[in-house]
């Protein structure tokens, strides 16, 4: 059985089962009007809950132990680098704002990491940070932090 699938399995199993129960249990799961607030919460943990199930049984048919689950050497690097620069993001954000830092955190990643050039980590960080922008911030209105920019 593969360790990282069962540990997997099980937690998702939980997230999803506590994920459902929330969701019944604070928000109405049909309304007057159709699907209530709580009607995609309650589907989306069932749905967890089912795959979580479908994992465990694929991992407990499977003998083969498989692939060390958790990354050595250059993989290590990379993860804790990625880990680093999430971390980085969500402390600067409420000072950045979230087009800026999302726009740097790309940078970073693409460029320091993946190697890229400097235009295109630039150019596919500034067109992703517009999208984000312009898809949460203009069109569903959702208010992320503005930062010392404005933006």
């Amino acid at each position: 059985m593969r360790r990282a699938d069962r540990i997997g399995a099980v937690l998702l199993l939980v997230f999803g089962v506590w994920y459902a129960a929330i969701a019944l249990r604070n928000y109405p799961y049909w309304s007057a009007t159709g699907p209530g607030a709580g009607f995609f919460p309650v589907w989306l943990g069932v749905a967890m809950v089912v795959l979580a199930a479908l994992l465990l049984g694929r991992a407990a048919r499977e003998r083969d132990p498989g692939p060390a689950w958790v990354p050595r050497g250059r993989g290590a690097i990379r993860f804790l680098s990625v880990l680093g620069a999430s971390v980085a993001l969500v402390a600067f954000m409420p000072w950045l704002g979230m087009a800026l830092g999302t726009a740097l955190f790309l940078v970073v990643i693409l460029r320091l990491l993946e190697g890229h050039s400097w235009t295109v980590a630039i150019g596919i960080a500034g067109g992703a940070a517009a999208v984000n922008w312009a898809v949460f911030t203009w069109w569903l209105r959702v208010p992320f932090p503005a930062g010392v920019l404005g933006f």
